[in-house]
């Protein structure tokens, strides 16, 4: 069940942006499995579907309880990075699959299914990344397989507002060393000039660590924010590693992983930075 146990951390990695949460809610689907008894267990025709359905059902409960978590925590809430696509360690065999496993795992997606509500996020998570059929999603969201159908384009009508599409890896990591260059450079200007106009960089310390609480916009703001943090801290090491599937930053002090940014681009430009601190959010960093 260890590869089983991956493709549900997988699923529940996307609906919650938590991998510590999806880990949890893994485990759950798990331990219902094994309680079942050996007549019950012969009786499911596709094991790997009643997981699904078990641990939509586990996420579905975590996503209520979540919203209630969020208006006590401190700061911006931004998704757990992981390291690579290793959301489970679940990679698809085929390459038109990963693209679209990579697409489901970024973090530009993540920031974005954050908004939307539980059920539309599990629909939409189901579906569109792990190819459920709406008859089965039904079954998890307690609704008829149109309203489930309903439920994903809804979600996927929000996502495309935001202009979400495909990121090529090898010009987003051009960007990306670009923008460490700059950063580290004296010239402010070379820095603005790789970001877009209305840039926005979020960073969540979970009030564990000092961060801005509100989002700073405009890139001569993002410029200088990078700079005075550049500048401040010179006993942090940068380098450039894969964060959510694309090259992200990972910093680090006397060898701990301090902190990890992500990065959303488009047309040579950085539009989005997020920054993670809270130390919760990093232990499987280590």
């Amino acid at each position: 069940m260890n590869s089983e146990r991956g493709r549900l951390i997988g699923i529940g990695y996307r609906m919650l942006g938590s991998y510590s949460d999806a880990e949890d809610a893994a485990s759950e689907a798990l331990v219902r499995w094994y309680r079942l008894t050996d007549a019950e267990r012969d009786a499911i025709e596709v094991p790997a579907a009643w997981l699904t359905r078990v641990v939509g059902r586990i996420c579905l409960d975590i996503l209520g309880s979540a919203r209630v978590r969020r208006e006590t925590y401190v700061g911006q809430w931004l998704p757990e990075p992981v390291r690579g696509l290793d959301a489970g360690n679940f990679i698809a065999a085929d390459p038109a699959d990963r693209v679209v496993q990579q697409d489901s795992v970024s973090l530009a997606l993540l920031v974005v299914l954050d908004s939307l509500g539980p059920a539309q996020r599990v629909a939409f998570v189901l579906h569109d990344a792990f190819a459920v059929p709406f008859d089965e999603i039904a079954t998890v969201l307690d609704r008829s397989p149109a309203a489930c159908r309903q439920l994903a384009s809804a979600a996927r009508k929000q996502i495309h507002a935001r202009h979400l599409s495909h990121t090529d890896p090898i010009d987003h990591d051009r960007v990306v060393r670009a923008f460490v260059l700059a950063s580290g450079g004296g010239d402010l200007a070379s820095l603005v000039s790789l970001l877009a106009p209305d840039v926005s960089l979020v960073s969540d310390g979970g009030g564990r660590i000092s961060a801005a609480r509100n989002a700073v916009v405009g890139s001569d703001r993002v410029a200088r924010f990078i700079r005075g943090i550049t500048a401040k801290s010179t006993d942090l090491d940068w380098s450039i590693e894969s964060v959510n599937g694309l090259s992200g930053i990972v910093i680090r002090r006397e060898g701990l992983v301090f902190a990890v940014i992500g990065f959303a681009t488009t047309e040579g430009a950085v539009t989005d930075v997020w920054i993670v601190l809270n130390p919760d959010k990093l232990r499987h960093w280590a």
